[in-house]
């Protein structure tokens, strides 16, 4: 029930083939790469990079490739993030449900904390201006990228070892607390926190009329005729409709718009159980969310293209001390904090780690969890301005795809053995 490999595999294709052409492209001919992921497609649009009132002229928006394919569309990516989580935590047998999730959330917070103090820490040590314009990046090296830590895992420890469902566990929590460190700390602009009414509205509506609602009116008819006619006649178009209107009202509010379909994902109906982190089985469900995540897979699978083609091209020469920050912050942080913590939650907090894992196991995790590249990308880009340094921090994200090699390395220096399915 724990297929996930042809589901992250293909994501992971697409998106580092994008992520090469860029860095190809941006290394060769930088000016048209810059003038390509800053293609104006709107000016004076609904949406769009917001250009204050100035002088005589009003407040506007400009509709560019980077903002269509980083706040618009990367929404659906994060979208089918928060609905695994979602359900790994509500739904009967759920993967962050209970005892069984103690350790692995508990690590996830060591895999956090580690990373930002190292960043925070080196920063300390260099200088006053190299911390003053670094420390808004604090937050990069905290991502862990689920797609490629998973194939990694699977390589170190074989398919089939209790480490590799504890990294994804950890990946898929790491997220899902990215996500609200982005909400929380990275607004995208002067914060304007009554449009979030409109998400609300949105959320609060489309679950009542379409979700509560007819399974009310069907209570004790077990054709279930309303709820039957809800799902086969109107399908997605009203949690699509919620969910444009969620989207506007996290922009119009000043945070990141990539989150603005997280409200209404707890509304669309859902499966009775958990059938595992991306399990091939979801499939084969007939409940909307299933569906819709199923339709989504290669839609999100070309916007990861784009995604990497517009965020990952960046120079060589724009190496800086951001990118050691973010490459230490990672390849230290990560395993020293994910190895501390998991141990306490393991051994004086009693919790345990799953059958057939050692604790130095978690030590190898951790290094396997430092590869940041997706959601480090994302948040370089939201936590610096467009420039050297964000180009600097960019590549250390990039840069922690060595923690691959670490991890190899760490599994025959500390004797993993293998297990396969």
């Amino acid at each position: 029930m724990y297929r996930v490999w042809s589901f992250l595999t293909n994501y992971s294709l697409l998106l580092i083939f994008g992520a090469l052409i860029a860095l190809v492209w941006a290394n060769i001919d930088a000016d048209s790469y810059h003038h390509f992921i800053h293609l104006e497609l709107w000016d004076h649009a609904p949406i769009g990079h917001l250009h204050p009132a100035a002088d005589s002229h009003e407040a506007y928006r400009t509709l560019t490739l980077h903002y269509l394919v980083n706040d618009l569309l990367m929404a659906l990516f994060f979208a089918i993030a928060a609905k695994e989580v979602w359900e790994a935590v509500i739904l009967r047998n759920g993967s962050l449900r209970g005892k069984k999730a103690a350790t692995p959330l508990i690590a996830t917070l060591g895999g956090m904390l580690g990373p930002v103090t190292v960043y925070l820490g080196l920063a300390t040590i260099i200088g006053s201006s190299t911390f003053d314009a670094v420390a808004d990046g604090w937050a990069i090296p905290t991502a862990t990228d689920i797609a490629f830590s998973y194939l990694v895992g699977r390589i170190v420890f074989g398919a089939g070892h209790p480490a590799v469902r504890f990294l994804l566990l950890l990946a898929i929590a790491d997220d899902a607390a990215g996500l609200i460190i982005l909400a929380v700390f990275y607004p995208s602009g002067e914060l304007a926190p009554e449009w979030l009414l409109l998400s609300l509205a949105a959320a609060v509506g489309v679950f009542l009329l379409f979700n509560w609602l007819p399974r009310k009116m069907d209570r004790g008819n077990q054709d279930r005729p309303v709820s039957t006619w809800v799902r086969t006649k109107l399908t997605f178009i009203p949690y699509l409709l919620a969910g444009c209107a969620s989207w506007y009202g996290f922009m119009a509010a000043g945070l990141h718009p990539a989150l603005g379909l997280l409200p209404i994902v707890p509304t669309i109906p859902h499966a009775d159980r958990a059938f595992g982190l991306f399990s091939e089985a979801e499939q084969y469900l007939s409940d909307l969310l299933n569906q819709m995540e199923h339709a989504l897979k290669h839609p999100v699978e070309i916007i990861l293209f784009f995604f990497g083609l517009l965020n990952a091209g960046v120079e060589f020469g724009s190496i800086g001390e951001a990118t050691w920050l973010v490459l230490f912050g990672l390849i230290l942080g990560k395993p020293a904090g994910i190895f501390l913590f998991g141990w306490i939650a393991a051994r004086p907090l009693g919790l345990g780690i799953p059958e057939g894992m050692r604790i130095i196991d978690l030590l190898v995790v951790g290094c396997v969890a430092a590869i940041g590249f997706t959601v480090s990308l994302f948040i370089a880009a939201v936590a610096f301005d467009a420039g050297p340094v964000q180009d600097a921090a960019k590549m250390g994200a990039l840069f922690s795809f060595a923690a691959a090699i670490i991890s190899i390395m760490a599994g025959k220096l500390l004797r993993v053995q293998k297990q396969a399915m």
